[in-house]
């Protein structure tokens, strides 16, 4: 609020603060257009913010100055053009050797040349994997959660005892408060299970942990880091099992089916599987790449007895007596109840075979059926075993068949961006069935059906949909932006100058991420968004005290030295009031992109601003504003 209170103390018009202030107000309302309701709450809080605070600016403000200071003196005569010894000499010793008539240009060029090279290295930082792109970064979360796939067919007593060994793994964790296991069925249906569909987990080869972490206060790692060191020992498990264990985090923004998810299209079911299966040999060999899964059921032996309907006939022996009988023996039936006087429910009495002779066709065979005439005939008179295999499940997906390799990213950059792009180049070369080229898609399914395709999705599709809307709000916000300095100033030109210094907070952004070792999130473009508001505020600062310079008589090279100096205080304790609220989530793990944004972004931006503004405006339009508004000072001149 002081640094608002002291930019409206200068000689500023009423009608460019306004201005500024709108610009920086569109900015997150333009956020909200692709950002859904997650993120909503944030451009609607930032945007009541601003009206609230110009409300603050232009009403209370000026009536608390006129009853704070009624009886103090002062002298308006240059109060707001006075600048300090020191901030002069400053300015005059930066901007001045930039005006000079016989090389100045060349310097300007170089200067040109110093911006644009910085503003590369800074977009470079993402590449070289200094600074690592992520959706959002994992939450300080209260739970984990561990997934378990056993291969199909494996018993409900083969999973409780890796459920159990997965137990005694997390015994050890310090930070572990409570545990629950589930065998052959779901857990309760959490955040993440909306979207994965945990809640249709039915089967004995399919288990789920869920943990309760102790309360924050009381541990020194977040969740994340707890995941991470768990994921080791819970693997090793795995392996003795020959189970796929996944290690899954509540996620701090929408939820995918996984981080990294290939969907293998094609023409034909038994090309799709060995394509999968080349896919998941890739994802296992990925350093950093872990929890590989596929949506593939595994070979296993399957008996189907089929009943010999001519001797069934001739036995007396409907076939539904025997598809009843085996369904009974191996599921069960309530076949009546009891009740009792001190019972509040009737106790079901269920047949069914005991557990051990389940898993074994002799027990089945063994059992009778009754015919027609009264006699019992054993199912081994009427019906024949076959040996088969375990039939695949069919996944579609937009009403295309569809095979699904999976997997997380945990290396050390801990973004499933940087690992899917490397996956991509080694793809390339591999070969589909008939021959050919794989086609890799990122933004839409393939069109083509009866060719072998894979496209990208997982986190990749959140992150490439959510900065794409953000990008799209980004520039029509400027283009809103330059619409209303253009209505203010009068000219097309000045615009482009006051809005010049926008590109130049990435130069503070992105090595500030790559200083704290942060990662470029979602939260951290959204920074970047906000940016734009203060920086075009302070240029707008410097381009009107230029103008009303040239009003006055005073001398361009003076007016645009001066401005640097004299704007220089109000810029300052509007940049250093923005960082210090910025302080206050840095340690946020979901916030901290915008914290770095706005520390980093704002300092470096605003140090080039109070140089690159009044030179820019020199060079563009100096002359011709100069002879524009001094001439039309003198005419309006009283005689």
């Amino acid at each position: 609020w002081s640094c608002r209170v002291c930019a409206s103390m200068r000689p500023v018009s009423h009608g460019v603060m306004t201005k500024a202030t709108a610009s920086e107000i569109s900015i997150p309302v333009l956020a909200l257009m692709g950002m859904g309701p997650y993120m909503s709450p944030i451009p609607i809080n930032a945007s009541t913010g601003m009206l609230i605070s110009l409300a603050v600016a232009f009403v209370i403000t000026p009536w608390l100055t006129g009853r704070m200071l009624a009886h103090t003196r002062h002298d308006h005569a240059h109060a707001g053009e006075a600048a300090a010894g020191r901030l002069l000499a400053l300015s005059e010793r930066l901007v001045g050797p930039f005006l000079d008539e016989r090389r100045g240009g060349r310097r300007r060029l170089l200067m040109l040349g110093a911006m644009l090279v910085l503003i590369g290295g800074a977009v470079a930082l993402p590449v070289s994997g200094l600074v690592v792109l992520k959706m959002l970064p994992f939450d300080n979360k209260s739970e984990l959660q561990l997934v378990v796939d056993l291969p199909e067919g494996s018993t409900l007593e083969r999973t409780a005892e890796v459920l159990h060994a997965l137990g005694e793994v997390l015994r050890q964790v310090p930070e572990v408060g409570a545990y629950v296991a589930y065998a052959g069925t779901s857990s309760p249906i959490n955040f993440n299970g909306l979207v994965r569909q945990y809640y249709l987990r039915q089967g004995p080869h399919l288990g789920d942990i869920q943990i309760n972490l102790v309360d924050k206060r009381l541990r020194e790692r977040q969740s994340h880091e707890i995941a991470l060191a768990l994921r080791a020992p819970v693997q090793e498990v795995a392996r003795r099992y020959g189970a796929v264990v996944q290690v899954v985090e509540v996620p701090p923004g929408p939820p995918v089916q996984a981080p990294l998810v290939a969907e293998i299209y094609g023409p034909d079911a038994e090309g799709r599987r060995a394509l999968a299966r080349r896919v998941r040999e890739v994802f296992a060999a990925m350093p950093g790449v872990v929890d590989v899964d596929d949506s593939l059921t595994a070979p296993g032996p399957r008996l189907i007895l089929q009943v010999d309907r001519q001797k069934a006939a001739l036995l007396g022996v409907d076939q539904q007596a025997v598809a009843d009988a085996v369904a009974i023996a191996l599921g069960g039936e309530d076949v009546t109840y009891l009740h009792g006087a001190h019972v509040k429910y009737p106790v079901p009495v269920r047949l069914e075979l005991p557990l051990a002779d389940r898993a074994r066709a002799r027990s089945l065979l063994g059992l009778k059926v009754r015919s027609r005439s009264g006699e019992l005939v054993p199912l081994w008179e009427l019906v024949r075993p076959v040996a088969a295999t375990r039939e695949q499940v069919i996944h579609h997906k937009d009403l295309l068949p569809v095979v699904y390799v999976t997997g997380n990213a945990a290396g050390e950059l801990d973004s499933p961006l940087y690992a899917m792009f490397a996956m991509m180049g080694q793809l390339r070369k591999l070969e589909p069935p008939g021959g050919g080229r794989l086609e890799q898609h990122l933004l839409a399914p393939p069109e083509d059906p009866h060719r072998y395709a894979l496209k990208w999705d997982g986190e990749w599709q959140v992150t490439y949909e959510t900065f794409r809307d953000m990008g799209l709000a980004y520039a029509v916000g400027l283009v809103l932006i330059y619409l209303l300095v253009v209505a203010e100033f009068r000219s097309y030109l000045a615009p482009i100058v006051i809005m010049a210094p926008i590109p130049l907070t990435i130069v503070g952004v992105m090595p500030g991420h790559a200083l704290l070792g942060a990662q470029f999130t979602a939260t951290s473009m959204i920074g970047m968004i906000a940016l734009a508001g203060i920086i075009v505020r302070n240029s707008i600062l410097l381009v009107d005290f230029v103008r009303q310079a040239l009003r006055q008589g005073m001398p361009l090279e003076e007016a645009v030295i001066r401005s640097g100096a004299v704007r220089a205080k109000p810029i300052a304790l509007t940049a250093l009031a923005a960082m210090l609220g910025a302080f206050f989530i840095l340690d946020d793990p979901i916030f901290k992109g915008l914290a770095v944004s706005l520390i980093f972004g704002v300092f470096v931006s605003t140090l080039l601003t109070l140089v690159v503004i009044p030179v820019m405006y020199y060079a563009l339009l100096g002359r011709r504003e100069a002879a524009r508004l001094q001439g039309g000072a003198q005419e309006t001149a009283p005689c």
